[in-house]
């Protein structure tokens, strides 16, 4: 955890996102650090037995990037450690009508994992401060109420068990733009294209003042933001796996004791 504690955004730090190399890796071995999440991997899969065993607490899992960062990429690769029946991954879009209807927090809250669960947020209630400041959907006084709102919901969280370990998924320009490429070249990666993504390219600038903006403002000790270099996937999935693990490790939990006495029951 060493090599990557700078990437942990402490509370009240000022963030540059461009003043960090997307394209680092902290002189990690490439071989060496695929054998290493897969380890971690195994690592996972045990810690999540207990958090769903132990049933007294809850992780929920945030991924935020530009488009093309890899949010999908990371589910594939590192959320295969977990049980399906105790992990569930929600994917934000645009709301739906009745979404619409309610506080921007009504849909995310309704997601959140019960306790012994693991919640991935595909995107998340941070859509609510990004997309909406650079499109000027919200303005003012209202918009910067938001980042305010934003904690003390992640706080009431923890207060009720819920840890909550956010990720931005960090890459430049030119990787999205060979990756935009690799959808239009690819048959099988056609249906991801959108036009929509060329449109919200052109307003990289915004993007990115406004992601500088939510990391500075919403990063606490309860519910920190880890910038993750993710132009290199396999130190994206090695730092993930990483950050997962340490912060499962951190509950200490204990395999729940049982109310009977085991030593009396025989199995005939």
């Amino acid at each position: 955890m060493k090599r990557i504690k700078h990437l942990c955004v402490k509370p009240g730090d000022k963030v540059d996102l461009e003043s960090i190399d997307t394209d680092f890796y902290g002189g990690l071995d490439k071989d060496a650090a695929r054998e290493e999440t897969a380890k971690d991997l195994q690592a996972l899969e045990h810690l999540q037995q207990q958090l769903y065993a132990e049933d007294q607490r809850a992780l929920l899992v945030v991924l935020q990037g530009i488009d093309t960062a890899g949010k999908d990429g990371v589910i594939r690769r590192v959320m295969t450690g977990f049980n399906p029946q105790g992990c569930v991954v929600t994917p934000f879009k645009k709301p739906s009508g009745e979404e619409i209807e309610h506080d921007y927090l009504w849909r995310v809250h309704n997601a959140c994992p019960r306790r012994g669960e693991i919640g991935v947020f595909n995107r998340s209630h941070y859509e609510d401060v990004l997309v909406v400041r650079v499109h000027n959907l919200v303005r003012g006084k209202r918009l910067e109420r938001r980042y305010e709102t934003i904690n003390g919901f992640e706080r009431m969280l923890l207060d009720e068990g819920t840890h909550t370990v956010k990720f931005f998924l960090w890459i430049s320009r030119e990787e999205q733009k060979q990756r935009l490429q690799e959808r239009l070249a690819d048959p099988a990666k056609n249906w991801k294209f959108s036009e929509a993504d060329l449109k919200e390219r052109e307003l990289w600038r915004e993007y990115i003042d406004a992601f500088n903006i939510a990391l500075m403002r919403c990063s606490t000790d309860h519910a920190p933001w880890w910038i993750v270099p993710a132009n290199r996937k396999w130190f994206r999935d090695w730092m993930v796996a990483k950050v997962l693990r340490n912060t499962l490790e951190g509950f200490a939990m204990k395999w729940p004791k049982t109310k009977i006495d085991l030593s009396k029951i025989k199995v005939k």
